[in-house]
Order: C-alpha cells, then sequence, then structure tokens
C-alpha cells in the first residue's frame, strides 16, 4: 500500500510507535547488580557492636532495622539501601542518638570509609556516574520549548495537569509519566500549536510552492529538514524525515487540501513524538569506562538545567561539530551569563526553597495579627462556639441554636473590626518571591559563598516590601540591593518573607513546619513522617490549661515520647523564628505574652534568636548545609534522585566545593563538569514489547 492510499491518521500512529522503538532501551533499562563478596571488618565490628546493637539487635529493632535479623552477615551487607542510610546517620550526628555514647570522631570517619569502599565499592577517584533516566519534559520545558521552536505561548497551566513532583522537583524522570489522558491532551496541543504557528506563512512556507509532485515533496522534504532536527535536538536519519514526508503527501494528495495543510500534519506528528516529549540520550563509543553521552545529549543537559529550554543554535552548531565537550566552560560562561539563565534561578529556588508557592499560600491577615494582640477570652470562647454550630447543616440547628449563631457572628464580626483593612496582597506576595530569586542570582552571578545564602547583611527591597517588612523607606517600585540596618535580624533566605510564608499555617506560625524546612532544605536531615496515631498539634492544646503560645503548646506536644525524638530536633529550629509572623512580618508579642525565640540544638549550641541560630548554622553546621545543597542541586541538574552510587560524585563535588571557598557559580561549574553530568552508567536492557 502506497502513502496516498494509507489513511493519514494510520501514518501518524506508525510514526508515534516507530519513534517510541528507538526509545524503548532507555525505557526499559535496568543497570545490572553485582555479586559481591562483602566481609565486616574486625575493627568496624567492635564498633557497630558497641554503638549500635543497644538499639539495632539482641531483640531491639529501632526505626526498624535489627542487624540480627538477616539470615547471613552476607545479606546484611548487601543491603546497600539500609547502609546509605547508615551512611547518613553516622555523618549527621543522628546515630547513635544524642542521649547515647558516641562515637569518637576517628570511629565515626573510618565507619563512613568502610561503607563507601567496602559496602559499595566505590572508586574515589572515578565515580559511578548513576542511572540514566528518560525524561519526559515537564510543564515549564514544554513551554519553553514549544516557545522557542515555534514562537508560539502555549498557556500549559490550562491545557495540562500539574506535573507531579519527586525529591522535591518537578523536573524528575521517574514520576514523569505519560498517561492516556495527557497523550491525547498532548495530540490536541499539537493541533492547536501547529495552527497558530503555520498563520505566519512566510515563516514556516517560503517562496512558492511547486506544481509537481516530485517538486513538492522536495520542498516539504527542505521545510520539514529545517524542524525536525530542531525539534529532536538533534541529528535525524533521512528515513525519518522521508515518513514524515510521505504522511504530509497522504494529506495534500486528499481532496481539498493544501501542501501547507501536509506539512502542518507532520509537524503536529513531530510535536506528539515521544522523540520531542522526552529527552532521549545516546552515548558515545566507550571502552571499558562508563560511556559518555554524546554531544547532543549533552546539549540538552545544558539547555535544561540552566534554561528549562531546547538548546540553542550554537549549542546544536557546536554539537554537530563534535566541538561542545571541548568548549564547555565558554558555553557554561555564556549560558550563565544569557538572560535565560532567569529560568535555572526562579525554579530551582522556586522549588527548592518553596518560594514559588508564596503567591498562592492562603494566609489570612485578621487572624494572624489577632493572635499579637492581648487575649480576648470571651471573643476566643464565642469563636469557638460559632465554629462548632457552623458544622451542623441548617435543619439540625434549634431555634436557640439559630439566635445563639446570629450573636456569636456579631461578637465575632465586632473583635475582627480591628483587623477590616488588613490584608496579604498580591503584589507584596510577587515581591517575596522577586526578593529571594534576587537574592540568589546576586549571590551565584557575583560568585559569592553559599554561607551568604544563610546569613548577610543585605537583601532586596523596593519601597512596599521595605513597608511590609518594617525596614526603613526605600523609595520606587523596583527591588533592588540593600543594605540591611547593622542590628536587623534579617539577612539570608531563612528570614525572607517567601520562606517565612511557605512555612506557616493560614492563621498563624509553624515552628514545626519552619523546623521541618530547615532539617530538610538546609541539613539535608529530614525526620520521618509522624506516625498515624498523632493528635494534631492544636488537640495538645485544648483541655490542657487553654491555647497558649505556640511555644507552650510544644511543650505539651513534646512530653509525648512518640512525638519527642522528631520534635527536640525540629522545634529549637522553628521557634528561633518566632518573632516573624505569618506574613513575614515583625513580631514581639505572641497572646500577650513577649515572643521567646530562643533554644538549644540537639548537637548542644544555644542561641538566643534567629539571628544567633543563623551564625551557628553557618559557622558549626557549614559542611552539613554545603552537603545538603549540593545533593539538592544534583538532584535537579540530573532530574533523578540520587542514591548511594553518587557518593563519590558528591564528595567529589564537596572537596572543589571547599577548594573554591564554597562558592556558588564554581559549584555550578564543577556540577556540569561532573561525570554524573557527562556520562552515564552502562545498562543492560530487557525485551520491553514494542
Amino acid at each position: 500500500m502506497d502513502g496516498r492510499s494509507e489513511p493519514a491518521h494510520a501514518l501518524t500512529t506508525s510514526f508515534l510507535i516507530r519513534s517510541i522503538s528507538l526509545l524503548a532501551p532507555l525505557l526499559c533499562g535496568e543497570i545490572a547488580s553485582g555479586d559481591e563478596n562483602l566481609a565486616l571488618p574486625k575493627d568496624v565490628r567492635a564498633i557497630l557492636e558497641s554503638r549500635c546493637h543497644d538499639c539495632h539487635a539482641d531483640g531491639a529493632k529501632k526505626g526498624g532495622v535489627a542487624f540480627d535479623g538477616f539470615k547471613s552477615e552476607g545479606d546484611l551487607l548487601a543491603d546497600k539501601d539500609l547502609w546509605h542510610r547508615v551512611l547518613k546517620n553516622v555523618r549527621a550526628g543522628l546515630m547513635p542518638p544524642p542521649e547515647k555514647d558516641q562515637p569518637t570522631a576517628g570511629e565515626r570517619e573510618k565507619l563512613q570509609q568502610w561503607i563507601k569502599s567496602g559496602v559499595f565499592s566505590l572508586d574515589p577517584v572515578r565515580p559511578d556516574p548513576g542511572r540514566p533516566v528518560l525524561r519526559r519534559l515537564n510543564r515549564t520545558e514544554y513551554r519553553n520549548t514549544i516557545q522557542d521552536l515555534t514562537g508560539v505561548d502555549f498557556k500549559v497551566q490550562d491545557e495540562f495537569p500539574s506535573d507531579d513532583t519527586g525529591y522535591g522537583f518537578d523536573n524528575i524522570g521517574e514520576v514523569l509519566n505519560v498517561s492516556p489522558m495527557l497523550m491525547e491532551k498532548y495530540l490536541a496541543a499539537a493541533r492547536t500549536i501547529v495552527k497558530e504557528a503555520t498563520g505566519n506563512r512566510q515563516r514556516w512556507f517560503p517562496g512558492d510552492i511547486p506544481g509537481d509532485e516530485e517538486g513538492r515533496r522536495a520542498y516539504a522534504k527542505a521545510r520539514l529538514g529545517e524542524f525536525v532536527p530542531r525539534a529532536f535536538r538533534r541529528e535525524v536519519e533521512p528515513e525519518t524525515v522521508d515518513r514524515l514526508v510521505k504522511l504530509a503527501e497522504s494529506v495534500w494528495s486528499a481532496p481539498g487540501k493544501s501542501v501547507e495543510d501536509g506539512i502542518s500534519r507532520a509537524m503536529e506528528a513531530v510535536l506528539a513524538s515521544p522523540r520531542f516529549l522526552f529527552r532521549e540520550e545516546f552515548t558515545e563509543p566507550a571502552g571499558d569506562g562508563h560511556p559518555l553521552v554524546d554531544e547532543y545529549s549533552l546539549a540538552s543537559r545544558l539547555s535544561y538545567f540552566l534554561w528549562s529550554t531546547m538548546p540553542d543554535a550554537e549549542l546544536l552548531k557546536l554539537s554537530g561539530e563534535k566541538k561542545l565537550r571541548e568548549n564547555l566552560g565558554a558555553q557554561f560562561d555564556r549560558m550563565l551569563g544569557d538572560d535565560r539563565s532567569r529560568m535555572f534561578v526562579r525554579h530551582f529556588t522556586g522549588q527548592w526553597l518553596q518560594s514559588r508557592d508564596v503567591e498562592d499560600i492562603p494566609i489570612d491577615a485578621r487572624f494572624v495579627l489577632m493572635r499579637e494582640q492581648k487575649p480576648d477570652p470571651e471573643a476566643d470562647a464565642s469563636r469557638t462556639r460559632l465554629f462548632e454550630l457552623r458544622r451542623k447543616r441548617q435543619e439540625e440547628l434549634t431555634k436557640e441554636e439559630d439566635e445563639e449563631m446570629q450573636r456569636l457572628r456579631a461578637i465575632t464580626r465586632k473583635s475582627f473590626d480591628r483587623f477590616k483593612d488588613a490584608e496579604f496582597r498580591g503584589d507584596v506576595r510577587r515581591d517575596m518571591r522577586r526578593e529571594t530569586e534576587m537574592y540568589f542570582s546576586f549571590i551565584l552571578k557575583e560568585n559569592r559563598p553559599l554561607t551568604e545564602l544563610l546569613s548577610s547583611d543585605y537583601t532586596f527591597l523596593n519601597r512596599r516590601l521595605a513597608k511590609h517588612y518594617g525596614l526603613p523607606e526605600v523609595d520606587g517600585d523596583d527591588l533592588r540591593k540593600i543594605t540591611l540596618p547593622a542590628d536587623s535580624p534579617r539577612g539570608g533566605m531563612l528570614t525572607q518573607g517567601a520562606v517565612l510564608v511557605v512555612t506557616s499555617n493560614p492563621t498563624r506560625t509553624s515552628p514545626v513546619k519552619r523546623g521541618l524546612f530547615i532539617l530538610d532544605n538546609i541539613l539535608g536531615t529530614p525526620p520521618p513522617p509522624p506516625p498515624p496515631d498523632i493528635p494534631a498539634l492544636e488537640d495538645f492544646g485544648r483541655g490542657r490549661g487553654g491555647e497558649g503560645t505556640l511555644r507552650q503548646t510544644l511543650e505539651k506536644h513534646r512530653a509525648d515520647a512518640k512525638c519527642a525524638s522528631c520534635h527536640n530536633r525540629m522545634d529549637p529550629l522553628g521557634l528561633a523564628f518566632e518573632n516573624f509572623n505569618a506574613m513575614g512580618q515583625w513580631r514581639e508579642f505572641e497572646r500577650g505574652q513577649t515572643v521567646d525565640p530562643g533554644g538549644k540544638l540537639v548537637s548542644g549550641e544555644k542561641f538566643t534568636g534567629a539571628r544567633e541560630l543563623k551564625h551557628i548554622l553557618v559557622t558549626q553546621h557549614r559542611a552539613a548545609f554545603h552537603r545538603c545543597f549540593v545533593e539538592k542541586l544534583l538532584t535537579y541538574a540530573l532530574g533523578r534522585g540520587l542514591d548511594w552510587r553518587d557518593e563519590t560524585t558528591i564528595d567529589l563535588l564537596l572537596a572543589k566545593l571547599t577548594a573554591h571557598e564554597g562558592r556558588l557559580r564554581d559549584l555550578l561549574r564543577s556540577v556540569v563538569e561532573s561525570d554524573a553530568f557527562l556520562a552515564r552508567t552502562k545498562t543492560k536492557v530487557k525485551g520491553c514489547g514494542f
């Protein structure tokens, strides 16, 4: 059957199936695991027996782990995920717990090195680049790529569902699946985009279209020959273009159809192809080592990391000439200096710090400000009773309850009248997001130390934001770098409005959320999820002497043994920022009592507030912060979660970071020059049934 008689939709489907088959090895690749013979050295055994067996052996099974619960020592040592958790906890000083006898520094170092060399068999010089992951374009990448490719600004937020997130980011290959519904949306989007793009006929169909059939095919081949390599972000085999020309011809051969219609249909097939929607990668020929990704794959890795979009003409040209790798440093500098690098700043900080959520977080300014006033027992009791009555359906209310409800509404409304003009406006929220982005961008572009992300004497403000923070007046609506007053508790991301707001509840601050945020995003030691039977924090303040300050409520919470171990780590960190309310404003009082932001970390350091805590994080916990940041950055850059195989890469990046005095821009360059970014692990592929 020739192309004219075969239905166009069949050709489109055939093209898609062939495209998918090219990606089958990546979709189904599995990394082969070796069969290691592991042994437990005597000195390591002695450390484990003296420091770990109280909690993890002889009938004890803390955290669900019992070393003597395995069938054999070999089975115990073969559980690499378990030993990765051990490595992290020992390194962070979380194991053994603080109340137990602690290993010496030498014992900790010996145990860590044995896990990496003895259990993981990692080469400290030649890192494992990690497992390859097939990555679909997320919504941001799709929108930017479509705009660069076709000039169409497609509103992905209106047409596509939100992307799933993994490891804190929405560009993670493992979670970016394609459901049948999403595939239908991609097909519909392709039609919409091509229709809008080809409305500019001169751009897509220049010159006169030949009248003979051979001339038409040559014309279509020329047009598609330009479009397809850009869409697929690499050179394509002639057969692919020929199939698309055949598809186009089958369309324009139908009555009432034009050559433009046929080429447009072929363009739709390209935009719905897995080779466009996914970032397919190939490798260079390799010997015994891990293969390097080819230059086109490297171009995409660079562009989607730093720009969240497709490679530009210069990157593709260098890739075609096989000169990108040798010009990697120059291209890194060019790309970071390009305005498109704002995409990295916005999307990395927006997810690592959750600052992109600040514009949508529900905050009730009236309730927030009411907590800073002296208690009003009558109003509090009325509000509680009103909420109880509101939970009933109208037909369930008695006449007396309905009258009571009207009276309580009047009392509650009167208590709110003091704050009737209070609001947390959208322009202030946008300023907060921009403050965080401009702050991070400044440290990146100026190659400042990472520690300035935690503490500095400056931030970025305009008139609105300075007024909201209660800082000295700043002229104008544009945010600019401002030196903070010498005694200001602000400075650093943790005291910026965006972070303070997204770690709050709608009506109050949340020391638990703020403490968890620091453990997860700054120190890299998040606690496990709470048990399902733990009551809500608010329940600890009811029936136990009334609701006091959040510090008092948390003290009752920690009295429960099931809560204490995690809250002893989280609460002091979060309470240090209690002088900042849920809108990021400074406050001195809560419910008529002076706010007490002092505390003591489980590691022993004492502080009187946020300013001293920031200093402790910068000086005493700098190594933990550096490691946490490297892990977050590498996760975002690679689009996958990290595991034990990545320990050598992280160690090497940390060593370079130390050599470069902890500077941010140098770290980004080290990431793009790392084996994890430039290469990929060899895989053994099983059949997929395509």
